[in-house]
């Protein structure tokens, strides 16, 4: 880290001063050297105006040799004298007389229009180059040059100075970069093991920093992140421990699974069924279809699943519910029902006893009430034995009632299944019941729309028609009942409307209890047992059907039950 840290660094340093380097080499050294070549050029024209004054004071050409080497020499620079045509008369650094023409050089064509001229160029007799600046003389001008590689000798001693400046930020840099990364580094390192620590599950790790820049925020803001995790972490784990303490003191066995079917954990009563091994493929330690097809279809589905299993444990029955999880997965409880189905077979074994030996009597209240109507001639006499018939009766239909919600009940009644069209078993309910409507006064339609047929025994479907309507006849108040059948989504629904008063909100959640009347006192008076509607719904639910029923206050009921369709 720190040597990734160290070059990092040093390179940044190099960029910078290689920038810098570069803009002072361009800029500094550039503005420098026009500041040096204005001023060599001011110095020279002053010179020249002045040798120009004492050239027209000297006018021999020995005078004019010796003026131009004194001014040579107190100028520090190379002395010209030419006349208008051109021709070199006194020069300090060549032979006048071997000296080329200077009639096209700039500068003295610039002299001889009456201004100073300046130009810069090399030498063609020294062969070296030089600033050179003219003024004009009667007859001629002058020259003085100036020789620029002394400005270049400066100008590499300058670029020296720089180069060596440079190097000097260079060597400063890497000593600066080789003790920041060194500095960053052991910083750094000591986040990383803190990080290191805490994701080893070390929530109490801790990392000290007093500095104010950005790697000091930056491990503060981490220490806050630990403190609240490890506040966090113990709130969960509190959690998570007063769960498991919870689901182990529960009595029903629960059992969490991955979403790759894997035993997640189990609670101390599902380990009593099974010895569970957290881990281990679900398949391994259950073979039981129910529970296996519940959870995986809450995995599969996300929702809710319910099943009863009886292979878990041997002799035992479960009710077991599926839940998915949030993370994936589900977890599975399950309600022992082997003593609640051993009470419910208790309780509808004695109702079928008792209704069985019930009838051998009720039957011969009925029979002796009857032979007593028609031979006693005593009306008070009558009176009474007519009511001993009547509840003899009415005894006589409870217990046929109840055993029939029994054999139903204990799946001892055998259902024969077909494929029936709805509108078959809709006109035998008309046949069968039309004239008992009539007989009160209600005309029976029937209203058919399905084009489907349904799974069903006909016997019993006729059963649940009879009771339906029944139930319509005596408590409905309407005076037209209609019965009919529409195909939907699921199957075939089959109804049963009339249109009295309706039946109260409060009471539509009850209806199909047994015993359950909304009007006790007119159930009594029109002899109904109240076990019709729970008979049909018993007989529905063995269709693997379903019975709802809709109402409303004024506005009548609507009894409907669907029928699986035929395949």
């Amino acid at each position: 880290m720190r040597s990734r840290i160290f070059f990092k660094l040093l390179a940044a340093f190099i960029v910078v001063i290689a920038t810098a380097t570069l803009t002072l080499d361009l800029t500094v050294r550039r503005a420098w050297e026009e500041s040096l070549y204005s001023q060599i050029q001011t110095s020279l024209t002053e010179k020249v105006d002045m040798f120009a004054g004492a050239v027209q004071r000297e006018r021999s050409q020995e005078s004019l040799q010796r003026l131009a080497d004194e001014v040579s020499a107190a100028a520090d620079a190379r002395a010209t004298i030419i006349e208008s045509s051109g021709k070199v008369l006194a020069d300090t650094r060549a032979n006048p007389n071997e000296m080329e023409n200077h009639a096209t050089r700039p500068e003295f064509i610039a002299a001889l229009h009456g201004a100073d001229g300046s130009a810069t160029r090399t030498s063609h007799t020294v062969g070296i180059p030089f600033l050179y600046v003219a003024a004009p003389v009667p007859g001629g001008a002058v020259r003085l040059a100036y020789p620029l590689s002394s400005v270049q000798e400066m100008r590499r001693h300058v670029r020296l100075q720089l180069l060596l400046a440079s190097l000097l930020g260079l060597l400063l840099a890497t000593v600066l970069s080789a003790a920041i990364a060194q500095t960053i580094s052991s910083r750094l390192q000591r986040i990383v093991d803190f990080a290191e620590r805490i994701a080893g599950g070390d929530l109490t790790a801790r990392v000290a920093e007093t500095g104010s820049d950005e790697i000091a925020h930056v491990a503060r803001a981490l220490d806050r992140t630990a403190r609240r995790l490890e506040t966090s972490f113990a709130a969960v784990e509190t959690g998570r421990q007063e769960l498991e303490t919870l689901l182990n003191s529960m009595q029903d066995p629960v059992l969490a699974v991955s979403r790759d079917h894997r035993v997640q954990w189990a609670n101390g009563a599902m380990t009593g069924l099974r010895k569970i091994v957290a881990g281990t493929p679900l398949l391994e330690t259950f073979r039981d279809p129910e529970l296996l097809g519940v959870i995986d279809g809450a995995i599969a589905t996300r929702e809710v699943q319910v099943a009863r299993a009886t292979t878990i444990v041997p002799g035992r029955a479960y009710a077991v519910t599926a839940a998915p999880m949030p993370g994936g997965g589900a977890v599975a409880v399950l309600h022992d029902l082997t003593e609640l189905e051993r009470v419910e077979k208790t309780r509808r074994d004695f109702i079928a006893n008792v209704s069985h030996e019930l009838r051998t009597p009720l039957t011969s209240i009925q029979g002796y009430s009857e032979t007593l109507l028609d031979t006693t001639g005593d009306a008070s006499i009558r009176d009474f034995v007519e009511i001993i018939r009547k509840n003899a009766a009415r005894m006589a239909r409870l217990t046929e009632d109840l055993l029939v919600l029994a054999r139903v009940e204990s799946g001892e009644r055998e259902f024969s299944f077909r494929a029936t069209e709805a509108a078959a078993l809709l006109d035998d309910a008309a046949q069968s019941l039309r004239e008992a409507a009539r007989a009160a006064g209600i005309e029976l339609q029937v209203e058919n729309t399905a084009t489907r047929a349904a799974t069903a025994d006909p016997d019993a479907i006729h059963q649940v028609f009879a009771n339906l309507i029944d139930n319509a006849i005596k408590y409905g108040g309407g005076k037209t009942i209609v019965i009919g059948a529409r195909d939907a989504a699921e199957g075939v629904e089959f109804l049963v409307r009339d249109f009295g008063d309706g039946i109260a909100s409060e009471h539509l959640p009850r209806l199909f209890e047994r015993f359950y009347r909304v009007d006790k006192a007119r159930s009594r008076e029109s002899g109904g047992t109240g076990l019709g509607l729970a008979i049909a719904k018993h007989i529905v639910r063995a269709h693997r059907g379903d019975i709802r029923v809709e109402s409303e206050l004024g506005h009548g009921a609507t009894f409907i039950f669907l029928l699986p369709a035929a395949s």
